[in-house]
């Protein structure tokens, strides 16, 4: 079968399967975070897919003409430090997908990945040194990613299922109590009164997500003070828990967290100079879209 040229970016053919392994990636990470349904996007995937091929191919390019020979010994240290990374060479050949005995093309690929780390370096030259005030401005631009975590005190009533007539009587059981708990009964005396031992717990302390069960921290933190939970169940058994207290997310104090700031003011410093740089490549390049169809048919 001969593969269908789809792109030719400065005289270098991309065929189909190429780009149709970009575009299925891209739908999948938009299927998988629920964004998309069927093939409403799929033109829109298509045009992202082929978009990151030519910014791909004119980097390799240009990293190419740039550095057109790495020495071996900068090849090695690349590959032992990743193969010490992954744990051992067999989990790093594992991880790759590639034949241990095709250490050319993982040599190849290395001294690619080698050119473009040197590429991007000079692109990147030279560094600012930020002032305190333009760290101040990053910081305060960017407040969202220096915040505590949202916290809550909660306490429950719980009922495992072990030992239990019925999943039924467990769960009507709980009902009552809620309906106790709604009508004015204290919730640390019913749960008391309740409790299964001396080492089940009734007050839960502060914690933060992440660090309960997910269906349990899923009712909590989306009740108000004092409210009162539904009836719910986690793999522990049936739940009716309360929120005591609730500390909101607040921002970190600068001094804390500037190290942070500094490294997104350099961060966000590398991605202007990159992008300027790809669309000074992309406008000098001569990119031939050869495929005929946008739109690809819904693979059912």
């Amino acid at each position: 079968m001969i593969a269908v040229m789809a792109l030719i970016i400065n005289g270098e053919h991309i065929d189909e399967e190429i780009i149709e392994a970009e575009f299925r990636q891209i739908k999948g990470h938009y299927e998988r975070t629920l964004q998309v349904a069927c093939c409403e996007r799929d033109p829109e995937f298509r045009g992202m897919a082929k978009d990151n091929l030519v910014s791909r191919v004119l980097l390799n390019q240009e990293s190419r003409k740039r550095f057109p020979e790495i020495a071996e010994e900068e090849v090695t240290a690349r590959l032992s430090k990743l193969i010490d990374e992954a744990g051992g060479e067999a989990q790093f050949y594992m991880n790759v997908g590639v034949p241990i005995k095709d250490a050319a093309l993982i040599r190849d690929n290395i001294a690619g990945g080698v050119r473009l780390d040197k590429t991007l370096q000079e692109i990147y030259a030279p560094e600012p040194e930020p002032t305190e005030a333009e760290l101040r401005a990053c910081y305060e631009a960017n407040l969202k990613h220096y915040m505590t975590d949202e916290q809550i005190n909660a306490s429950h009533i719980t009922k495992s299922l072990q030992g239990a007539t019925s999943r039924q009587d467990v769960y009507q059981a709980m009902r009552d109590l809620r309906s106790q708990l709604l009508a004015g009964a204290e919730f640390a005396k019913l749960a008391e009164e309740h409790r299964a031992d001396e080492q089940q717990q009734i007050e839960l302390g502060w914690f933060k997500r992440g660090e309960f069960m997910e269906e349990f921290e899923t009712i909590a933190f989306s009740m108000g003070e004092n409210e009162i939970s539904p009836v719910f169940t986690t793999q522990l058994g049936f739940h009716v828990c309360t929120v005591t207290g609730r500390k909101p997310a607040v921002a970190r104090p600068f001094d804390e967290v500037k190290e942070d700031v500094k490294n997104r003011f350099l961060e966000e410093h590398r991605d202007k100079k990159f992008n300027a740089f790809l669309e000074e490549l992309k406008a000098a390049a001569k990119i031939e879209d050869t495929d005929p169809e946008e739109g690809a048919n819904c693979g059912h």
